[in-house]
């Protein structure tokens, strides 16, 4: 048996691609227009125009650009359409550097913990490993953003708008990153030299006090209380003094976001239906609220998701966003390659795909449509933050058969749920690994 690569190999490899005309015809196309253009399909283009019998009222398309902000964005494009419809405005658009900001000063503080509440642990051990990874990174879960406004309360994007580094963060996040993990070899070395707690902690408070003021120069400062001014859809000019971030959210949302849980679909040997579940070491505020999942089949996410929709309310979920995309015709499904021209046959089924690495939540959107055939869905309207000139004018279509595959999250609110959801849903989570699949971060 061959445990290396040898000559003959190769020469056989070169004489089984050299006797195929096809290989040549597809080496050609490919080198010339890459793989995508050269196995892409039209197929559920033709077979799902962008049509859907059930459509909601949306703002004007926003755009993350150079940042994994899609959590926040997709969270935020839920919750504007009620201040849409109290201000009579036929756009609106909050502040997605107002969070961003809180939520790199509460990461700092969160991952500072983490490295207090495991001092203990080897250097090279795997949780450490795990913990410096990414310290300062932008992604997000549903509850990291909840925990964001519940603390914070949210601005409209005019009182604090974009600035290079909220559009383009990879710079700032690197220089923060190398901060941190430097704060975590000072933290771990004054342990071991006997410093208590309350000493490490001050410590940590003069580390904060450094990724403030890195944060104020790349992203400005949060107004602790503003003006609105705006023109409504009759043309009406308003203006709105001493407003705070939680009364803005207060009086302009009104949405308690404690009512929306956040359903998974992860059919995996280790994590049963009709269970709870949370992961370890997995947040952004110390305190703040626990990020949890009901795992349930997929069918139970879309009647779920189309129950809130025929009430007129927007969905978050949470996908694995580049798998089967077509990006220029904004088309997620099954249908939109042709692998087998390159001789491939992908067979894992979902389960296989979370448990081997292929596949996992990497970004978070809004459902804004759906479309019924005898009461069942066949095609979904997808809102994205990609700008646009992104899909189909911003929007993309995600086929019934991709929904299976590759969604694995929605959130809605518990009014939705059976009495047995709900039960099952006040269960005590189930603790995953910090390196858990459902422990992805949408970007």
């Amino acid at each position: 048996m061959n445990t290396t690569i040898n000559s003959n190999m190769l020469e056989s490899f070169h004489n089984n691609f050299e006797s195929s005309k096809l290989n040549k015809v597809i080496q050609t196309a490919v080198i010339k227009s890459g793989f995508d253009a050269m196995i892409g399909k039209q197929d559920e283009q033709i077979a799902h125009p962008m049509l859907f019998s059930l459509e909601l009222e949306t703002g004007e398309i926003t755009n993350q650009k150079g940042s994994g902000r899609c959590w926040m964005f997709a969270g935020l494009n839920t919750l504007r359409v009620e201040v849409m419809k109290k201000l009579n405005l036929s756009n609106f658009e909050f502040s997605q550097n107002y969070p961003m900001f809180w939520d790199k000063l509460e990461k700092a503080n969160y991952y500072l913990e983490c490295i207090l509440d495991t001092l203990d642990e080897p250097t090279e051990g795997r949780l450490i490993r795990h913990l410096i990874r990414g310290p300062m990174n932008d992604g997000g879960q549903w509850d990291m953003f909840c925990a964001l406004i519940d603390k914070y309360g949210c601005v409209p994007k005019s009182v604090m708008p974009e600035t290079f580094h909220s559009s383009n963060t990879g710079a700032m996040n690197n220089l923060i990153t190398r901060r941190l993990r430097e704060d975590a070899i000072i933290l771990r070395d004054a342990y071991k030299d006997g410093a208590s707690i309350d000493e490490l902690r001050a410590k940590k408070d003069g580390m904060l006090d450094e990724v403030y003021r890195l944060l104020a120069m790349a992203l400005g400062e949060p107004p602790k209380t503003f003006t609105y001014e705006y023109y409504d859809k009759d043309k009406v000019y308003h203006r709105i003094e001493n407003l705070t971030p939680h009364t803005f959210m207060e009086q302009y949302v009104g949405r308690a976001l404690e009512d929306y849980v956040s359903i998974i679909n992860a059919p995996t040997a280790d994590k049963p239906y009709g269970k709870t579940y949370t992961v370890q070491y997995l947040g952004n505020i110390v305190g703040g609220r626990q990020v949890k999942y009901l795992n349930l089949p997929s069918e139970d996410l879309k009647k779920l998701a189309i129950a809130q929709m025929q009430d007129g309310e927007p969905v978050w979920f949470g996908c694995d966003v580049g798998q089967m995309l077509q990006r220029d015709m904004g088309i997620m499904g099954l249908n939109t390659y042709s692998y087998d021209l390159l001789g491939f046959n992908y067979t894992m089924n979902k389960a296989q795909r979370l448990d081997y690495a292929t596949s996992l939540m990497t970004h978070a959107m809004v459902f804004v449509g759906v479309n019924l055939v005898d009461g069942k869905p066949n095609r979904w309207k997808v809102e994205n933050s990609w700008g646009d000139t992104s899909g189909q004018k911003g929007y993309y279509l995600m086929t019934d058969e991709w929904f299976d595959e590759f969604n694995y999250q929605i959130v809605v609110n518990k009014k939705y749920l059976s009495e047995e959801q709900l039960a099952a849903w006040e269960q005590e989570p189930i603790v995953l690994k910090p390196w858990d699949p459902m422990g992805s971060l949408a970007l």
